[in-house]
């Protein structure tokens, strides 16, 4: 190991940096962020250092460097354009043993300037020795998707809490065990929402009790259209926290392997005709595992609360006394529509769009589609891929044209998708021929002819005649 990986503490200590461009402000931005009191060398200040100095933020001295500088410093940084003077002020912060760093030349520096993530009081520190700057600042960017916004209000609050859980808690384990819960579940998901209040309550009522072992959380995550790629950062992270995985059918193989490995999991998906668990069963198992005091994701396809019976599910938990949030995800409808190359609203087709479920005739008998025979609207169907006929003839007998343009989107944002453009009289036939199976977006209006030119995605669509 090279360098030494320390964090120094530079509130109100003098720090000298020579150079007064770019390169200083950015490194100047770093040391102000530190509380440095920082003392600037350089012949002429750039705009951004020239801000700093009106603003009393730096002490200028407007002059070439010379070895004195470094007197009382604690720490020295060299970021002119020039080599030799980054080499003078290299070698005198050596015999003087202090910390310097040459922007960009790892040979002259004595430190080297990490790639930070500031989650403060949270900081983490990246570095590659020097070697390879971009790829510490991709390293960065990577763990940046990770760590939730509010990691440092977290870590600020369960430093407040910290003697009253040790007096709780003299054993380590269980200690441990209770910050695991505070820092992850419902007391997490408060200060995630803003309220401060409520995770206090939380954290004290926990502590109140006689054996201090608080209820889990559930989270409803949204796990998109399939595609691995499209899942939120926050459903990302809750699936790496899980304790337990509560999961449909839809919820691909590809967002299951983004999960913590060593989670339960339960496959609670329903068929169409029946099989799967009820939603009773469903909302049984939520509460069971979360009054265990585990970390439950509710994941499913699309968005939880655009037909997945979100609301029911968290009706429940709130009856029950479970703690709860919701993650959405991107629902069917408009992934569809973007990877099939189709605007769901488009002002030379539709001003509109209705999201539908078209899964029984009681449920079609309601639908008034008046606006999608004038043209005005698009509609986006879901899970009625099994009354296509029914669907049909209510359209024709609201007064739909039979060649209205009609787009099958099957398996949406997946590698194995497919898409079909026909119209309202032939899906029916259509769709049987290709032999199109759920789960299918329908997209009806006349926006849906535009797959058959303008959809980028998977193999190429199929369009059959009649469509206008």
């Amino acid at each position: 190991m090279r360098y030494f990986p320390l964090f120094l503490d530079l509130a109100g200590k003098p720090v000298l940096l020579v150079g007064g461009g770019e390169i200083a402000a950015r490194k100047f931005a770093l040391l102000q962020d530190a509380g440095a009191k920082v003392t600037v060398v350089a012949p002429q200040l750039g705009v951004e250092m020239r801000a700093a100095l009106e603003q009393g933020a730096i002490t200028h001295h407007a002059r070439e460097f010379t070895a004195s500088d470094i007197q009382g410093s604690w720490l020295v940084v060299a970021a002119t354009d020039q080599r030799a003077v980054n080499a003078d002020v290299s070698a005198a912060a050596t015999a003087a043993r202090v910390p310097c760093n040459v922007v960009d030349d790892r040979e002259l520096s004595s430190f080297i300037m990490p790639a930070i993530i500031d989650r403060s009081p949270v900081q983490i520190a990246i570095s590659t020795g020097g070697t390879s700057p971009v790829l510490a600042r991709l390293i960065r960017e990577r763990l940046e998707t990770l760590l939730d916004g509010s990691l440092g209000t977290l870590a600020s609050f369960a430093d407040r809490w910290r003697e009253a859980v040790k007096r709780k808690f003299a054993d380590l384990g269980a200690r441990r065990r209770f910050l695991s819960w505070m820092l992850t579940g419902p007391v997490a998901a408060a200060l995630r929402a803003g309220r401060t209040r409520q995770a206090d309550d939380l954290t004290r009522s926990a502590l109140e009790k006689e054996d201090a072992l608080p209820h889990g959380h559930v989270v409803l995550v949204g796990a998109g259209p399939g595609n691995a790629g499209l899942m939120t950062l926050q459903g990302l992270r809750a699936l790496q926290e899980a304790d337990v995985i509560v999961h449909d059918r839809l919820v691909s193989p590809e967002v299951l392997d983004l999960a913590r490995r060593d989670a339960a999991r339960f496959d609670v998906g329903k068929f169409v005709g029946g099989g799967g668990a009820t939603q009773e069963e469903i909302n049984e198992l939520l509460v069971e595992h979360a009054q265990r005091g585990e970390y439950v994701v509710r994941l499913k396809g699309g968005d939880p609360f655009v037909f997945g019976r979100g609301g029911e599910e968290i009706d429940w938990l709130r009856q029950h006394g479970v703690s709860y949030e919701v993650i959405p995800g991107i629902t069917a409808a408009i992934a569809a529509g973007a990877y099939s190359g189709i605007p769901l609203t488009d002002r030379r087709h539709a001003q509109a769009v209705r999201f539908l479920t078209g899964s029984s005739d009681e449920q079609l008998a309601q639908f008034n589609f008046s606006d999608l025979a004038a043209g005005r609207e698009t509609l986006a169907f879901y899970m009625s891929v099994g009354k296509l006929i029914s669907l049909r003839d209510k359209l024709l007998r609201s007064g739909v044209r039979g060649d209205m343009p009609v787009a099958f989107i099957e398996n949406a944002s997946r590698a194995e998708q497919r898409v079909l453009v026909t119209s309202v009289e032939a899906m029916h036939r259509d769709a049987v021929m290709q032999k199109l199976m759920a789960p299918a977006m329908l997209i009806i209006g006349g926006v849906a002819a535009s797959a058959a030119e303008l959809q980028w995605f998977g193999r190429s669509a199929i369009a059959t005649g009649g469509v206008a």
